[in-house]
């Protein structure tokens, strides 16, 4: 059982979902030499680092960002998502990996430019600058896919974040579980591992909550969102204000 209530709270109403032509709120900035999209109050005090999926810059994923950023005015936070990739993601043709030639190359991109570490050392330096150029004193995080991987790796102990989810989170281990030290939500689609999901849980000691969509596809809150079916459009909202009401409560 997750330790915390999974009800939205009435205080988040989600700005209304865009299926498509989204404008975007905010603005591109360079942030430790890379494109760097960069929403919200330019005075708020609270941020949010965004970890996009293997896709890298999709409508889907700025317009999380911007309801992130701007949904709940008590509560503003600015919010940033950097190009880890340095303008080269994966193709989203790749996927699904439904032959062997896609498969060759999503396993390739996992093992290179998507290989934790080249991200995880540049997180620190990321939100150093973010911290002396924005104001920006405390920090949430929130990856989709691969970068759920990513927010996990990030969540143990001398962690720069007071709280972190991960939305349909990509090579969930119930182990990475135990070195979790803040408060989570993992909000998993149809695709993920249960077996390993639940591990996951019965292993974390922070407050946490696991919420399963079950009805959605890996990727639903980001790049692989259908936002023109209203099933995905709702549960893509509902996905967002989840993340809003655990942020709010623990950061």
């Amino acid at each position: 059982m997750s330790t915390e209530s999974t009800q939205s709270q009435a205080c988040c109403n989600t700005p209304a979902v865009v299926s498509n032509g989204y404008q975007q709120k905010g603005e591109y900035i360079e942030v430790q030499g890379m494109k760097t999209y960069a929403t919200g109050p330019k005075d708020a005090k609270r941020g949010i680092l965004v970890i996009y999926d293997i896709f890298g810059f999709f409508p889907q994923t700025i317009q999380g960002a911007d309801i992130l950023a701007h949904t709940d005015k008590d509560h503003p936070y600015q919010v940033f998502i950097p190009d880890f990739f340095d303008g080269k993601p994966a193709d989203i043709s790749w996927y699904p990996p439904d032959n062997d030639e896609k498969g060759a190359k999503l396993g390739k991109f996992f093992e290179t430019a998507a290989a934790p570490p080249k991200t995880l050392e540049r997180i620190p330096k990321v939100i150093d600058e973010l911290k002396k150029s924005k104001g920006v004193e405390d920090w949430g995080i929130i990856g989709f896919c691969w970068g759920g991987k990513i927010v996990n790796l990030s969540s143990f102990d001398g962690t720069l974040f007071k709280v972190a989810a991960a939305a349909h989170p990509a090579m969930v281990a119930g182990d990475d579980a135990k070195g979790v030290v803040i408060p989570y939500a993992m909000l998993p689609s149809m695709d993920e591992d249960k077996g390993e999901v639940e591990k996951w849980q019965k292993n974390i000691k922070t407050p946490n909550i696991v919420e399963w969509f079950p009805d959605q596809v890996h990727g639903f809150m980001a790049a692989r969102g259908d936002l023109e079916q209203d099933k995905v459009k709702k549960e893509y909202e509902r996905g967002y204000k989840l993340v809003l009401d655990f942020f709010h409560k623990h950061m």
